[in-house]
């Protein structure tokens, strides 16, 4: 029997092999598992996480923002906390975490989205919407960290040299760009659905308010230089900005690697216990009677102690990260109402809207507090003290603003360096053996230096001042 029935199963196999040569096959040769084709909602998603780690993570490798704007300082090894941005190729990390991981991959899934024939039209165009306002901001943070860059020919395969582009031209194409992506919306449709991480259910209206909060912020980043543009920019966008406490654009961490917020990575997976609150932040906290100083630091001894900005010292000693700076689904903000707020205050002082400016700075405190999870009640008694209240803090309305946003950008290390350098306040002292004065930019990559000569050559002495040094300020910072 058992020989019977393995001729009877070799005939079957026969007939089957004789039938199917009659096919095509070719489809055979196709891994299903390894597509041609990566899907956009891959490419798209994989690039706003990489953008959201950039401006999260606090590796000295990539992320000193939080040091170079004295939140923190370093306890041991001084280097970033000194200024020192090339011992570890900082700039390099920083070009290629923008230009490769986040907008190579934005360009691609723009290439495929448009070629993708089983998509509404509706659909298309909200994907390539969102695609296109992630793209603008990752190029706004180049910017914002270099000066003139290589733009509209940097992702050209075909160009591997590509020239620097002047930053106020740059700014001025992001913000047409922006416009258009804005007007393409259609929030009848949707968009990449679960691979839209910033707003839950994919939800277009919300993304029409980030787009506009964006333009509001590139529009004021413009106000020193092109008043007339950001004056177009901010008053179009205000209305449809972010107006609601609570709202932001946030990245949404997990609590299962490899998911989880590069600060829990950084300050507990890793074991190190490199940082720890200076001196300075936590003495004007103190003289604020700020009510968030207990969540952005630990008390030693039942007392919040600063370290000395660029000094070595026992980790132990001093305050460090607050708790919740630990979690592992903290979310990454990309922009917020607080920060809107600061912006509506500002545009009033300039001139650029009406109303008043200290309902806005107002609203901006108090969203502040309430999101590092004190109340409304903490935030009046806060506003009510004659340091805080706007009519009655020292200073110019810069100064004012300038300090709020500070404390309101905490754990945001990069926006807060760009309102720093807007807004010329707070005045940074370097540490007692910094490399150099306080950095307003960061120095273009060695790698560039090497292999794209030429163009970073004249990019340097595009720059004016003393070209490519931190010290010399790119086009927006008067």
């Amino acid at each position: 029997m058992k020989k019977i029935f393995l001729y009877a199963s070799l005939s079957i196999a026969g007939m089957v092999s004789t039938v199917s040569c009659t096919k095509d096959l070719t489809s055979l040769n196709n891994d299903v598992k390894k597509p041609e084709v990566v899907a956009a909602s891959a490419l798209y998603a994989s690039a706003t996480k990489e953008l959201a780690d950039l401006l999260t993570s606090t590796s000295v490798n990539l992320n000193v923002y939080r040091l170079i704007v004295q939140q923190w300082t370093e306890n041991t090894y001084l280097d970033e906390s000194n200024y020192n941005l090339i011992k570890r190729s900082i700039p390099d990390a920083v070009w290629s975490a923008l230009y490769t991981d986040v907008l190579k991959d934005l360009k691609e899934a723009k290439k495929v989205v448009t070629a993708d024939a089983s998509i509404s039209a509706a659909t298309k165009k909200n994907q390539l919407a969102q695609i296109e306002i992630m793209s603008i901001f990752a190029t706004s943070v180049a910017v914002n960290t270099f000066g003139n860059i290589p733009y509209s020919k940097a992702l050209d395969d075909e160009n591997l040299f590509p020239v620097y582009e002047d930053g106020l031209t740059i700014y001025n194409d992001l913000l047409t760009r922006l416009d258009a992506a804005l007007t393409s919306f259609d929030a009848s449709a949707d968009g990449f659905g679960g691979a839209n991480m910033l707003f839950p259910g994919d939800e277009i209206n919300s993304w029409i308010k980030f787009g506009n909060s964006l333009k509001f912020r590139l529009g004021m980043t413009l106000v020193d230089v092109a008043p007339d543009k950001a004056a177009a920019a901010v008053t179009a966008a205000d209305p449809k900005a972010f107006n609601t406490q609570g709202e932001y654009a946030r990245f949404p961490y997990s609590t299962v690697p490899p998911n989880t917020n590069p600060l829990w990575e950084d300050l507990v997976q890793s074991g190190r216990h490199d940082f720890n609150a200076t001196t300075l932040m936590i003495d004007q906290l103190k003289a604020l009677n700020d009510p968030r100083i207990g969540q952005f630091f630990t008390t030693i001894n039942g007392q919040f102690v600063g370290l000395k900005y660029g000094t070595k010292g026992s980790y132990v000693a001093y305050s460090h990260p607050g708790d919740k700076l630990e979690r592992k689904d903290l979310p990454g903000v990309f922009i917020d109402y607080s920060e809107i707020e600061f912006l509506r205050a500002e545009a009033i002082e300039r001139g650029l809207l009406t109303g008043v400016a200290a309902t806005h700075y107002n609203n901006a405190v108090t969203n502040s507090i309430v999101f590092w999870g004190g109340t409304a009640a903490e935030a009046t008694t806060y506003l009510a003290q004659p340091s805080v209240a706007y009519a009655t803090a020292a200073g110019t309305y810069k100064q004012k603003i300038g300090l709020q946003k500070w404390l309101a950008l905490y754990n945001r290390g990069f926006d807060a360096w760009v309102e720093a350098r807007r807004l010329d306040y707070p005045v940074f002292v370097p540490g007692p053996t910094a490399r150099s004065a306080w950095p307003v930019r960061f120095t273009y990559p060695v790698s560039e230096q090497n292999l794209n000569k030429a163009n970073y050559d004249k990019a340097a002495k595009d720059l004016g001042g003393d070209g490519d040094k931190v010290t010399t300020k790119i086009f927006w910072d008067k």
